[in-house]
């Protein structure tokens, strides 16, 4: 992994300059006699402490011998957070939703559970774009002149400026995967027009 790229990583490893030059401080030594104890140069220990010269196991391993320290009090690893998004489902107007995303930022994503009462169209329209996913059950979606049935597996993806609305067909629960996004994301259409006699 590039170290540069995580940013966990990246603060950890700045932290270990000023680390070192606590610890050397605490035990009332010079750089010259860290350099001394541990035969790195005088002007390598000083980059070291000012994050100018990279950390590496070669120099913190006798660093840490010399200050009489466990190595993971010069190099504290980052935490790593719980991966989990602790879902908490709400409903709205009798669907279910359930925050599978953690952040409050664009795009957000969902599972939906529409009722199979839920069957009535109303169309509507407002900012942004819409990317459903069905997981079960059969998903109609009305957008414009279309009347589509998405089948599981299938998902569609529509400019919510559009009038539209998508429920049940009426013949069960269906659930679906939403992903909104304000700002116009994009992603591909796969639905399928239903036959005008069906």
């Amino acid at each position: 992994m590039d170290q540069d790229a995580d940013p966990a990583i990246a603060a950890t490893l700045r932290q270990i300059g000023p680390r070192l030059r606590r610890l050397r401080e605490r035990k009332d030594m010079s750089l010259a006699d860290l350099s001394q104890a541990t035969g790195i140069s005088k002007s390598t220990l000083s980059r070291l402490e000012s994050e100018q010269r990279k950390p590496s196991l070669e120099l913190l391993l006798p660093i840490a011998a010399a200050l009489a320290v466990p190595l993971d009090e010069i190099v504290a690893a980052p935490r790593v957070r719980d991966p989990r998004v602790h879902q908490h489902a709400g409903r709205v107007d009798g669907r279910t939703f359930v925050p599978l995303s953690r952040h409050r930022t664009e795009p957000r994503a969902f599972k939906i559970t529409i009722p199979a009462n839920q069957h009535s169209p109303s169309l509507a329209t407002h900012t942004g774009h819409e990317w459903l996913y069905v997981l079960s059950g059969r998903l109609r979606l009305l957008l414009g002149e279309h009347d589509v049935v998405l089948a599981p597996g299938e998902a569609a993806e529509f400019d919510c400026q559009n009038p539209h609305w998508f429920g049940s067909t009426g013949a069960g629960d269906v659930e679906v995967l939403s992903l909104f996004d304000k700002q116009g994301e994009r992603l591909h259409l796969r639905a399928r027009t239903r036959p005008k006699d069906a």
